[in-house]
């Protein structure tokens, strides 16, 4: 695996705390367009060798973990396509809440809702994560992000816009 200073400048180093309105709003967008690749390797990259996660009911740490983790949540929530938003904001920490769309592998569709707390290093790699979240069956119909597989387009609304 490669390491984080292999990412491009506008890889997870790129943005350091203490975060601003808009690096923290641009850290958001990062995590979202990298999850939205659902690239478990790549992902991982943005966070500590040691990072600690809680998700859910789910507690685990370090690289592989992290990695292990995300290839068994994508292969489960099919056409997965999520949207953050900045919360609040201090220092090394961002709170975010998030939802994302995605179906099982008998069709049926979802969205999950939640909130996440970050806590970032000096390089600007997230060394906690915390992160609540909720299911919400929903049918195909009520769907609302809609975009090819990958980051969501510039254009798309975010949750606030969409009424989330």
């Amino acid at each position: 695996m490669s390491t984080p200073d292999a990412w491009p400048a506008t890889g997870p180093m790129s943005v350091r705390p203490p975060f601003t309105p808009e690096t923290a709003a641009r850290k958001a967008r990062m995590a979202e367009d990298a999850w939205n690749h659902r690239d478990p390797e790549r992902v991982s990259l943005a966070y500590t060798e040691d990072s600690w996660w809680r998700n859910r009911a789910e507690f685990l740490q370090g690289r592989p973990a992290i990695v292990a983790f995300l290839t068994r949540k994508w292969a489960q929530e099919l056409e997965y396509r999520l949207i953050k938003e900045v919360w609040a904001f201090t220092g090394d920490r961002i709170a975010a809440r998030f939802a994302y769309e995605w179906h099982d592998g008998s069709g049926h569709w979802y969205r999950s809702h939640g909130n996440e707390q970050w806590e970032f290093d000096a390089r600007g790699l997230m060394r906690r994560r915390e992160a609540s979240i909720n299911d919400i069956p929903i049918a195909a119909s009520a769907r609302l992000f809609h975009w090819p597989p990958g980051p969501r387009p510039a254009d798309h609304p975010g949750l606030s816009d969409l009424g989330l």
